[in-house]
């Protein structure tokens, strides 16, 4: 079980990373140009960014707190906020028509929820 969300973990964060990382240094317009990225060209750069940021954080958050045994209670409660916010990506998603991309964020979201019961009950992380 341990081993199951360590890679889940390992797998999320890296989802994260990267939608940060190019929320943050991708320009708005690039952004808009590619496929699933059309809801940004609404959107303001400041939000975009400040999601970017979040996602960076969440990477972080996901991972960090249970390497270095700091508040590793973090990476469900990261977890958890990784669903929320996959919840309004999904929204946003399905008010495009992009029903593939809604089905990708639920599957992001079901990692969360993994991630977040199994380090929340049966493979918690101790402190």
């Amino acid at each position: 079980m341990n081993l199951a969300l360590w890679i889940t973990t390992g797998l999320l964060a890296v989802v994260a990373l990267v939608g940060g990382a190019s929320k943050l240094f991708v320009p708005k317009e690039k952004l808009a140009a590619t496929r699933g990225g059309e809801w940004t060209a609404n959107a303001r750069p400041t939000f975009i960014t400040g999601l970017g940021a979040l996602e960076l954080l969440a990477a972080f958050g996901l991972i960090l707190p249970a390497v270095l045994h700091i508040a590793p209670v973090m990476v469900p409660v990261t977890a958890l906020c990784w669903v929320a916010l996959m919840i309004g990506a999904m929204i946003t998603h399905g008010r495009l028509g992009q029903l593939a991309l809604v089905g990708v964020n639920l599957a992001y979201l079901a990692l969360a929820v993994f991630i977040a019961w199994g380090r929340l009950g049966p493979a918690h992380l101790a402190g």
